[in-house]
């Protein structure tokens, strides 16, 4: 029997990109379709919206009409609505992939409370290639010494409305984490006369332009040499395949809150 799929964030870059490649993935029945109350787009039929032929599920606002306890919810919206599902998921029993990004902390510590009372996956990026990224640059953390400066360089398309991006944060406190930085000592760009870099300094730096899909560097910088970790996407859908992968996986696992490392085992 299909598993009744939910997309919040429908009419989003991410929304369409799930819905135009989930034919591929008979293990889900398209149930739902949900925007923002008020979205232009209300009532449009989400094949259509993702250039397909129509599918007859509708633009719904609201995710509480259409959840059931044996459905998965797939979440690209915005932290306040992604909080709201998370609520509604856990009220239900469903389960449910959050892949929004721009939480504040304090979002970001009710979205994991409430996450451990269901089933849930949480991830910033949904790239197989940025969780090895992430797991390559704390590997580097720990064997250069801390004379080499760490600094993130993001870049993303002209529309992305959250700086720097949640994948860059996660890099930065992956980082952090295995050298002992408070997140107090991120420095989010430099402007002026700011005098020489603080040795325990992690830089961060968001450029927007164009169309770019993501692209994260992490660079060590010593004294003679650099390494720099590259991850560039070239196309949403390999974040869309890693959320319907996760979605997967996750109905096969007990109840609470996962991340792309416990999927892959890194």
């Amino acid at each position: 029997m299909s598993v009744p799929l939910i997309v919040c964030g429908a009419a989003g870059r991410m929304g369409r990109e799930i819905i135009r490649i989930l034919a591929d993935y008979p293990q889900f029945s398209f149930a739902a379709a949900v925007e923002a109350p008020g979205h232009e787009l209300l009532g449009a039929d989400a094949g259509s919206i993702a250039g397909l032929q129509p599918l007859g599920v509708p633009l719904v606002e609201n995710l509480e009409g259409v959840i059931s306890s044996d459905a998965t919810i797939i979440d690209f919206s915005q932290p306040e609505a992604s909080l709201r599902n998370m609520h509604a998921a856990v009220a239900q029993g469903a389960s449910i992939v959050v892949g929004t990004t721009g939480f504040s902390p304090e979002q970001q510590h009710q979205l994991y409370e409430l996450a451990r009372q269901t089933r849930a996956f949480i991830a910033a990026n949904m790239s197989v290639g940025v969780a090895l990224l992430t797991k390559l640059a704390e590997l580097a953390a720990t064997i250069l010494s801390a004379d080499f400066d760490v600094e993130i360089v993001e870049m993303h398309h002209r529309n992305k409305v959250d700086a720097p991006s949640g994948t860059a944060l996660a890099l930065a406190r992956a980082v952090a984490a295995v050298r002992n930085i408070p997140s107090t000592e991120f420095r989010f760009g430099r402007e002026g006369r700011v005098g020489p870099r603080p040795e325990n300094e992690i830089g961060i730096l968001a450029l927007r332009g164009g169309d770019v899909v993501g692209d994260h560097t992490v660079v060590f910088a010593g004294k003679g040499e650099r390494l720099e970790l590259v991850h560039r996407a070239s196309s949403r859908e390999t974040f869309a395949r890693g959320a319907l992968r996760a979605a997967l996986w996750l109905r096969e696992q007990p109840p609470g809150c996962y991340t792309m490392r416990d999927m892959l085992g890194l």
